[in-house]
C-alpha cells in the first residue's frame, strides 16, 4: 500500500500506481507480436492415398500360432520346432502382401518364449504380428 510523503492528512493514498502495470502489458504486447506470426506459418505434406481395391481383391489367410505352456509351438494346427518356424516365418515374409503372424499363447507360458518367438519373427522380416487372447473368464 502506497503512504503520503507530504501533506497534511499522512494517511494511505487512493491512487494505484499503473506504471509497473503498463510496463507488464507492453512486454505482453511485443511477446505476442512476435510469436503470432509463427504460430499462423503452415507446412504442406502430401499424404499417401490408402488403395482399398488392392486389399479387397485378395485375401491374406493370417498365420496362426498357438503355444502351450511347456513351450511347444503349433503353426497352423501342426507341430513345428524353432527351425521350422523360423523356416516359415521366412517364407511369409517374402509374400506380397505378407501375412499377419498371429500369436495365442497359454497365459501361464514363459514371457522368454514368446520374446523368442517375437524377435525369431522380426529377425526373418515380419512386419504384421499380433496377439490373440480371449474375453473376460
Amino acid at each position: 500500500m502506497a503512504m503520503s510523503t507530504g501533506g497534511s492528512s499522512g494517511g494511505p493514498m487512493s491512487e494505484i500506481n499503473v506504471t509497473p502495470l503498463v510496463d507488464v502489458m507492453l512486454v505482453l504486447l511485443i511477446i505476442f507480436m512476435i510469436t503470432a506470426p509463427l504460430a499462423s506459418h503452415r507446412i504442406d505434406v502430401k499424404l499417401p492415398t490408402a488403395n482399398p481395391k488392392a486389399t479387397d481383391d485378395k485375401h491374406i489367410e493370417p498365420m496362426d500360432l498357438a503355444v502351450t505352456p511347456d513351450g511347444a509351438m503349433y503353426l497352423d494346427d501342426r507341430e513345428v520346432d524353432e527351425n521350422q518356424l523360423k523356416a516359415a516365418l521366412a517364407v511369409a515374409a517374402s509374400k506380397s502382401p505378407q501375412p499377419e503372424l498371429q500369436i495365442r499363447a497359454d497365459k501361464t507360458t514363459e514371457y522368454r518364449v514368446v520374446k523368442k518367438i517375437l524377435s525369431d519373427a522380426k529377425g526373418q522380416g515380419m512386419v504384421h504380428v499380433g496377439f490373440i487372447t480371449t474375453g473376460k473368464e
